[in-house]
């Protein structure tokens, strides 16, 4: 974690070790894997209680002909 100009605060680096733990074990690509499954899960198969898959949604209220109101604080 010493490299030259690395400027990683404590929490940065913890999150940082356990990556280069699995690359050095070899177990990176399972990982990998997994990783992409549930990143899958939460950001495509993700249903509200309508059923309405949520990216659904988000691309509706991006894609709306309206604008969405301008306020100037008084």
């Amino acid at each position: 974690m010493d490299l030259t100009r690395a400027r990683l605060t404590m929490r940065g680096a913890e999150a940082v070790l356990p990556l280069g733990s699995l690359y050095i074990s070899g177990d990176w690509d399972e990982y990998w894997q997994f990783h992409l499954q549930q990143e899958h899960k939460r950001n495509h198969l993700a249903l509200d209680s309508s059923g309405i898959p949520l990216i659904k949604q988000v691309l509706k209220a991006r894609c709306s002909n309206t604008p969405p109101p301008f306020l100037i604080p008084v």
